[in-house]
């Protein structure tokens, strides 16, 4: 790329940088790198990063030596207007690392503008290019420039791989030992699919950096074992933690008999990760050495941050944007501690007393002393743990970084999730419907503030929002380790058909009851009697499990006396074992007291591999499980459906109408014409009406439209009012149009009405949008009625929607089989309900600016879905990080 010694259009009063401009991002050996607009004050350093670039970066990046930045050409540099020209930098501590920027072009067609960016010599091969060309073209973008075009050296192999590999349609060509590139920056599925995938391996990088770190050093280390640093430092000794282990401690020559340093600076070997556990006025110091010394990770267990206020909450924030601009990541504050259970790494940096052993089991939580009580029944249940995390007040660290190293984690099999808050819910559920399609993700919430963001949303909406992205979701801890079990060591089930073998005739019922109300097919159980032995119970499992008939056996074993239990785990043991199987076991076992919520029939030397059979302390407890991991298992079995945009879509007309009414405007509702204006871009219309203001105006609408028709109040205390007071139906004649009119003008005070063509009868639904801070546009859908209004019966669904997704929004409401058809009514047409579904996806997808939509009633006959009533709102669009480039919530 050439230079630019023009300076007459430079600003000499740049405009302030755009501050969502300013990002945390990953880079792809997980590393945290700044990303910020240019400023004038940037000259010096970048002067510095220029003369520091080797003579071949520099002839790559410039074509020639150029060992020096002109004073004219740092000044156009670093004096930009942030529209037409723009630069970024990437900075690491103080240093800038690599800088980017495009300049517009002058030329014929679509907006276009040149794009370059250099890497400094030590951080090339981080992905760093990669993170400026995705920056630079969602700058370009918002600034209405369709096109990039780079000119690059044909030699220069690595930068065009950038261009190549960014998921563009790159157009080449060559002059000379020049090559010419360009390419449209609009996000095509294929960029976006590079992007998450850059995404994902670059997160998990990030998390396996602190759970598989060469070296640990414990600042605030001290022998005491009731002190927080005294506890983690017992753990990380007494454990089998394959590198060394560093106590900092200004007062002691060692602790525990391990030589210690008075600063982390003092360490003679390099440090991967710090476990700090001092109090919050010394983190200052602490972070400082951190930072000096090239630390990669943080795992803060002091307390006193966001939990104690707002003075906390902007300490922690300082906390993290300090370490995250010198490369480190952060769990905590707060926090219990990470472990890794790989006899590779084997590292407990955790408060806990207890840890589980090797599984295959992945645990994030928040809370520090409930993670600990959760290590410990973990322990109790012989469930065997991967990696734990505790991130305490989760201030950058989070579930969703997890999800990404679990997901490509080969020693993971089951993760399980207690969440208190998100981080990035959005983000959430992108992620976890990917990973729940080959891994389990078990999660509970505390419901302390998972859903308070959005005001109204309430449980049953995140339950349903979790259903969509194949999340089983539980109430309760018991219940999510009772899942854990059954998902850790057994197959999922292929269907829903259960049977039940025991010993007790009322616990197999009770077994039987319970998976009945639980949706499972359950047949009458298999009564061995109370003097069964082991024998008759290897022969009646075995009859089931190879019964082509059953999916799943439940094994009840209740003995009227004491007996030993060990023949009759040995019995069920051998019956698993029969090959043709593959069908989950589950067992309660209530002769001995030791026996509840354990992995009770385990086998000497058994391991998950071998199929371990959990057992439960009664078979409710295992009807609820098993019926949770059967609906995960159907939902696994689904194929992924795709996002279909229906036909006669107008989406550049869409735009123009809601760029004219934001014009000017912070937001605002939209009125009755011109939210049928805008769902006629989609293909979505509504009965036809008039809004009239006189009866010889009602009467007029009524012969335009046809009889019958009706009239109906404006105003908003009238519209929904189900005593129907503000509407007056079957209008048939000029006479009738007339009184309707004069009535309802004088029962409102407002001469405003609407005539309307009246609707084909049926079944009264609803469907809304509104716009969530946490789940972004989340999509409603229920029967219309008061009793069904007030008992809540609504379905959710976060957008966009799939195919099958909208099918199933319309089947989901437990009032939904009245669409299906009853003695008294036929079957309505659900599938025009789906593609309005669908539509309403598509336009929510189209036009950031949506706030709200809202349709009420929907009227669905055997031959249609007519909507009544429409209404919409449009406002700023909020926040959408996950949309855009990659950074760090």
């Amino acid at each position: 790329m050439t230079d630019y010694p023009d300076t007459s259009d430079t600003p000499a009063t740049p405009p302030p940088p755009p501050q969502h401009w300013f990002a945390d991002v990953l880079a792809s050996d997980g590393g945290v790198v700044r990303l910020r607009p240019i400023t004038p004050s940037d000259a010096e350093r970048l002067q510095e990063f220029h003369g520091a670039l080797s003579d071949r970066t520099r002839y790559l990046r410039y074509f020639g030596p150029y060992p020096r930045i002109s004073p004219k050409d740092l000044y156009r540099t670093t004096h930009v207007d942030y529209h037409d020209r723009v630069g970024l930098v990437l900075e690491l501590g103080e240093a800038i690392v690599a800088v980017g920027r495009y300049e517009l072009l002058e030329r014929d067609g679509p907006r276009a503008a040149e794009v370059a960016f250099v890497v400094a010599d030590g951080h090339q091969g981080r992905g760093l290019g990669s993170i400026l060309l995705e920056h630079l073209a969602g700058a370009a973008a918002e600034n209405k420039i369709e096109t990039f075009v780079a000119e690059v050296l044909a030699e220069n192999t690595v930068m065009v791989t950038v261009f190549r590999d960014a998921g563009y349609q790159v157009e080449r060509s060559r002059d000379g030992s020049v090559l010419h590139l360009e390419f449209a920056i609009d996000p095509s599925e294929a960029l976006l699919s590079v992007r998450d995938s850059r995404e994902r391996a670059s997160e998990a990088r990030s998390v396996g950096n602190l759970l598989a770190p060469r070296s640990v050093a414990v600042i605030g280390a001290t022998p005491a074992p009731g002190r927080v640093g005294g506890a983690v430092l017992a753990n990380l000794l007494s454990g089998v933690f394959q590198g060394p282990v560093f106590p900092v401690n200004p007062n002691r020559r060692s602790v525990r008999g391990v030589r210690a340093y008075a600063t982390v600076r003092e360490i003679p070997d390099e440090v991967d990760l710090a476990v700090v556990a001092v109090p919050p006025a010394a983190i200052g110091s602490v972070l400082d050495d951190c930072m000096a010394k090239g630390v990669k990770g943080l795992v803060v267990l002091t307390a006193g941050f966001a939990e104690t206020g707002e003075g906390g909450l902007a300490a922690e924030r300082e906390l993290v944007a300090a370490a995250r601009g010198h490369g480190m990541r952060v769990v905590g504050p707060s926090a219990l501690g990470i472990a890794n259970t790989d006899p590779a790494i084997g590292m407990n940096a955790t408060l806990a007393t207890v840890l589980p052993g090797r599984g295959r089991i992945g645990f994030f939580c928040q809370s520090g002393p409930l993670g600990a009580a959760i290590l410990g029944e973990a322990a109790a249940r012989n469930l065997g743990l991967s990696t734990f995390v505790s991130a305490g007040n989760r201030a950058d660290v989070s579930g969703n970084d997890l999800l990404q190293y679990w997901d490509s984690d080969p020693a993971t099999d089951v993760v399980l999730l207690y969440l208190e808050s998100f981080g990035n819910p959005r983000k959430f559920s992108r992620i976890a419907r990917r990973v729940a399609r080959t891994k389990p993700i078990v999660a509970v919430s505390s419901g302390r503030s998972v859903a308070q963001p959005a005001g109204d949303m309430d449980r049953s909406i995140v339950r349903d929002l979790f259903a969509q992205a194949g999340i089983v979701q539980v109430d309760s801890i018991s219940e999510l380790f009772d899942c854990a079990a059954l998902l850790g060591y057994q197959p999922l089930p292929r269907g829903s058909r259960l049977a039940v073998v025991g010993n007790s005739t009322a616990l197999n019922w009770l077994a039987v009851d319970a998976a009945r109300g639980e949706g499972l097919q359950v047949g009458e159980p298999v009564n061995l009697g109370p003097q069964a032995t082991p024998g008759a119970y290897l022969d009646a499992l075995v009859a089931a499990l190879r019964s082509d008939e059953t999916d799943a056996v439940i094994v009840v074993f209740a003995p009227p006396v004491p007996l030993p239990t060990a023949g009759f785990a040995d019995a069920i043991r051998a019956a698993a074992a029969v090959p043709e199987s593959g069908k989950p076991i589950l067992t309660t076992f209530v002769a001995e007291q030791g026996i509840p919520n354990l992995l009770a029939v385990r086998g000497p030397g058994a391991t998950a591999a071998h199929g371990s059979i959990p057992s439960y302390p009664d078979p409710e407890r295992a009807a609820r499980a098993l019926a949770r991991v059967r609906r995960y298992a159907e939902w696994r079995t689904r194929p992924v459906s795709p996002v279909v945009r229906p036909q006669g879509i107008d989406t550049d007309r869409a735009r123009r109408l809601v760029a004219d009414w934001m014009a000017g405007s912070g937001g605002r509702r939209l009125t009755d014409l011109e939210t049928v204006e805008l769902l006629a871009c989609y293909g979505i219309s509504v009965v036809q009406f008039r809004e009239v203001r006189s009866a010889e105006e009602a009467v007029a609408a009524a012969e335009e439209l046809g009889y019958p028709v009706a009239a109906k109040a404006t105003g908003e205390l009238w519209r929904r009012r189900p005593d129907l007071t503000g509407v007056r139906l079957d209008l048939w004649r000029p006479e009738a149009v007339r009184q309707g009119y004069a009535d309802l003008a004088e029962l409102c005070g407002d001469p405003v009405l609407h005539i309307q063509k009246m609707a084909t009868k049926g079944v009264g639904c609803i469907l809304r949008v509104q716009d969530d801070p946490s789940f972004g546009s989340v999509i409603e859908f229920g029967l219309s009625g008061l009793i069904i209004e007030l008992l809540g019966d609504r379905a959710y669904r976060a957008l966009p929607l799939t195919a099958d997704e909208a099918t199933a929004l319309i089947d989901a409401p437990r009032a939904a089989p009245l669409l299906s058809g009853t003695p008294a009514s036929p079957r309505v047409d659900k599938a025009a309900l789906a593609e309005l579904a669908q539509r309403i996806s598509a336009l929510f997808d189209d036009l950031p600016e949506m706030r709200e939509l809202s349709f009420d009633p929907v009227l669905a006959s055997p031959t249609s879905a007519e909507i009544l009533y429409a209404r919409g709102r449009i406002g700023p669009e909020p926040s959408r990080f996950d949309t855009g480039p990659r950074r760090l919530g």
